[in-house]
């Protein structure tokens, strides 16, 4: 929703990209109401948008790059710079290096990691957590969650290995449906060939050892090939790059993964979930 204090609040990016769409709709001589039928906006919406008081979101600037970017990728480059705004403080280090990534070795706990979520599941988790977030926010980091997304079809391909607890797969967030359209959205991205889905049962302490009891793990292989690793707790966060601290939470995830079911018996399981929300 437009506000006049989103004027004041608004961003580096969301600025420049508010003067840049203005000057460019200027040459051209257009009317904000004529760009707006041309993107498929309304006139109240492009002038939210020049004005700061509804910054440009994802899809508004898509369109504008396809209206008027005349190949020079300005707005799309915003998309970046914005989407890297719309994260926590604790993250925003850590999401160039998550987009870059040549692989990704992943453990979450507690529920779904996040490149894993439904915009519904993000939505009901977000919303509910504390403290509480304005409607506004909560829709600004679901739809950062969101675009993180695309890594999962990036060129050159992303290898992407995830490890998560059974619990996380049985706590349900928002609704039964909610549930189980995130159980079977993780069972499609299971299938893909670039991703590796485990899940970690809650009996495998069972065999008198429990690899994953420090907390969950992002563990990160550059383009250069160098290896780093992510903790988040709490909201606050740490990225690793020590050789010799990074090499201890790469042999730890090694064997979270070993003491995990394998993929194909994972998958049945979360399908076999997803056959219980009904």
């Amino acid at each position: 929703m437009a506000r006049a204090e989103n004027k004041e609040s608004a961003s580096p990016t969301a600025r420049l990209v508010a003067d840049v769409a203005r000057k460019l709709r200027v040459r051209k001589g257009w009317t904000q109401e004529q760009i707006g039928r041309e993107m498929g906006f309304s006139a109240a919406a492009v002038s939210a948008m020049e004005t700061c008081a509804q910054p440009a979101s994802d899809e508004m600037l898509v369109k504008l790059e396809q209206v008027l970017g005349d190949g020079l990728e300005i707005f799309e480059q915003a998309r970046v710079y914005m989407r890297m705004e719309k994260y926590p403080p604790q993250f925003k280090d850590y999401a160039g290096l998550e987009q870059k990534a040549v692989a990704l070795h992943l453990y979450a706990i507690t529920v779904v990691h996040g490149l894993f979520q439904t915009d519904a599941y993000a939505r009901a988790l977000i919303g509910g957590g504390y403290p509480p977030l304005s409607d506004q926010r909560v829709e600004e980091l679901v739809e950062a969650r969101t675009a993180r997304k695309a890594l999962f079809d990036r060129q050159p391909m992303a290898t992407i290995e995830l490890v998560l607890e059974e619990s996380a797969l049985k706590r349900k967030i928002g609704t039964e449906e909610i549930m189980r359209e995130q159980l079977l959205y993780l069972a499609e991205c299971a299938r893909r060939r670039n991703v590796t889905l485990q899940v970690l049962p809650l009996d495998a302490g069972l065999s008198g050892e429990y690899a994953g009891a420090r907390g969950g793990l992002e563990l990160v292989e550059t383009p250069e090939h160098d290896r780093l690793a992510y903790l988040e707790m709490q909201g606050e966060s740490l990225l690793i790059r020590d050789p010799a601290k990074v090499s201890t939470l790469f042999q730890r995830y090694a064997r979270i993964r070993a003491q995990a079911l394998d993929p194909r018996e994972s998958l049945g399981l979360i399908q076999q979930l997803a056959g219980e929300q009904r």
